[in-house]
Parts: structure tokens; C-alpha cells; sequence
């Protein structure tokens, strides 16, 4: 039995790269504290979309820009704007890092049941 196409008319699969390139891995653990804590935060929340783990995935992505982990991007593009403790920011307004106000560390409520 057979798992190809009909009359063996086989087509070549051609991969496609990430949307955003590829980036290094964190080998020196320098954003690891932050990627923790977004899954920490995650798993708490069932891997729903909260928005305290939203803020713990900017944290997150900011260290690994700071650090040359990733390309610099803006937030828009990323979909992290306007998040709780933020200021409003008006839209169609370009946000970019240099403009984003130094973070405070978030906190993660987690359960006692790990």
C-alpha cells in the first residue's frame, strides 16, 4: 500500500524559514529568569492568553533584543501594546524600544500544586 499521491506523481515539499528569521539560543541563561517566568506564568494560567503573562512575554522579548538574542523590533509588530500598566498610547502611533519606559519586575502568582 502506497502513501504518495495518485500515479506516483510526487511533489517536492519546500521548506519555508520563520517569519522572523532564525535567532541564537540563550546558551549563557541571560534571559532565563524572564523565560521562566512567562512559562511559570502560562502554565498557571492553563496557557491561556492573560495578560499578566503578556506582560511577563515582553519582559522576556526585551531581554533577548538587549542582548542580542533577536532582532530589534517594535511592539506593534510583535502584538505587545497598550498592556495593563501602560500608558494609552494613541493609535497609528510608532512604538519603538528607545521609547518604552524601563519595566518593573512582574510578579507571578503561582499555585502550590506543581
Amino acid at each position: 500500500m502506497s502513501t504518495g499521491s495518485p500515479a506516483g506523481n510526487f511533489r517536492k515539499w519546500t521548506p519555508t524559514p520563520p517569519e522572523r528569521g532564525s535567532f541564537p539560543l540563550d546558551h549563557d541563561g541571560e534571559c532565563k529568569s524572564f523565560m521562566e517566568s512567562y512559562l511559570k506564568c502560562m502554565k498557571f494560567t492553563e496557557n491561556k492568553n492573560a495578560p499578566n503573562c503578556r506582560i511577563l512575554a515582553k519582559q522576556y522579548l526585551k531581554c533577548r533584543m538587549d542582548n542580542q538574542l533577536m532582532d530589534k523590533s517594535d511592539w506593534e509588530s510583535l502584538g505587545l501594546v497598550n498592556l495593563p500598566g501602560e500608558k494609552h498610547v494613541e493609535i497609528g502611533k510608532k512604538h519603538s524600544l528607545e521609547n518604552q519606559p524601563k519595566e518593573k519586575d512582574a510578579t507571578v502568582v503561582t499555585s502550590s500544586k506543581e
